[in-house]
This record gives C-alpha cells, sequence and structure tokens, in this order.
C-alpha cells in the first residue's frame, strides 16, 4: 500500500514536529498525493516558523495554490508561525491544550502532531478510521470525536498513535466507503460488515 502523507514527509524531512505539523495543516481536505507534492515545494525553501514568515504571502498562496482555499492556507501557516515565535519559542507547542489554541489545529490534527511528533499516546480519528473502526465493530458512534473516546477504551495504548496510519492505509485503499474490496482486505475475518459488500 502506498505511504500515508505523515510517513512521507518523515522520511523525506525527519520527524520534525514543525513539518509534522505544517504537512498536516496543508493536508486538510486535500489528498495525500496533492499535499506531498506542495510539502516538498515548501519545505526546500524553509525550515523554521522564521523561514516560513519571510515568504510573502503572496509567494506562499502560490506554492499552496493546487490544494484549494489557498489564501485561507497561506494566512493560516503565517499565523500559526508567528504564535509559535511569540509565545513558544520558536517551536510546535507539545501539550494538548497549547497546540489545539494554534489557527486551524483540531482535535484530529493536534493528536496526530502529539503522537507522531512527540510521541504521546493518541488516538487521531480521520474519516478512515472512524469508517473502518465501525465496520470492524470496536465503536458504535456517530462522530470522530465519540469515536477517539470509545477507542480508547478498546485499544492498548501502545496502538493508540499506530491505529491511524494503518486504518488510513486500508481505507484508501481496500475498505473504501462506498465499494470496499472485501476479498482483498487481510482483516476480513474481523469485520462485522464484509459479508454485506
Amino acid at each position: 500500500m502506498p505511504e500515508t502523507l505523515v510517513t512521507t514527509v518523515m522520511k523525506e524531512f525527519g520527524q520534525d514536529p514543525f513539518f509534522i505539523l505544517i504537512s498536516c495543516l496543508l493536508s486538510l481536505r486535500s489528498r495525500d498525493t496533492r499535499t506531498v507534492h506542495v510539502c516538498r515545494t515548501l519545505f526546500s525553501k524553509i525550515r523554521t516558523p522564521q523561514q516560513l514568515l519571510e515568504i510573502s504571502r503572496v509567494e506562499l498562496e502560490k506554492i499552496v495554490f493546487s490544494l484549494g482555499f489557498y489564501r485561507q492556507r497561506a494566512k493560516t501557516l503565517h499565523e500559526v508561525s508567528q504564535i509559535m515565535i511569540d509565545d513558544f519559542f520558536g517551536k510546535v507547542p507539545s501539550d494538548p491544550t497549547s497546540l489545539r489554541a494554534l489557527p486551524g489545529v483540531g482535535l484530529k490534527t493536534s493528536n496526530l502532531v502529539l503522537g507522531i511528533a512527540f510521541g504521546v499516546p493518541a488516538i487521531c480519528v480521520d474519516v478512515h478510521v472512524h469508517r473502518i473502526s465501525k465496520r470492524l465493530g470496536l465503536v458504535e458512534t456517530k462522530n470522530p470525536d465519540k469515536t477517539e473516546a470509545e477507542l480508547k477504551k478498546v485499544l492498548p495504548q501502545n496502538l493508540w498513535t499506530e491505529w491511524n496510519d494503518l486504518l488510513v492505509k486500508l481505507g484508501q485503499n481496500i475498505c473504501l466507503p462506498r465499494k470496499p474490496k472485501c476479498r482483498s482486505c487481510p482483516i476480513s475475518g474481523l469485520c462485522k460488515t464484509s459479508s454485506n459488500y
């Protein structure tokens, strides 16, 4: 299966929390393949929040243009970088409250950054994790926040961070929303709904 965005970013640019946070912010409502290309372009020019701020808003908009919402994305990246410089000595905050206070950072993004960049056990629930966890019968929830709370009850803590990576790969390639490829699924025997497809 192809790698997820964060796995690709970590392979190419290391486990720097700044790169992980920026790649997550860029990935919101965008395909991983496009986001990876934009990350490569951006990260070839910057290494720090200060360097990101030195890129003009117009140039930054051009870099992120292909992802859509380019004006808002550029504004958010500049705002996040400025806050990191002003309030956190140019670093990504490692506590959940401070991280979620950054513009554009919600529960999913903060959990992904905490888990991947800082090694803090956290479950990042995106559409794939929510859908597949329900199909597996692990949860019976209607929204990602409730899914996170329920998964914490049934998954061992040492799997929390890895769960997102595994299910994103599965969800992008096999356990598709409308026509899942159950016959190709390595865990179809554990699935509560595979016989329905």
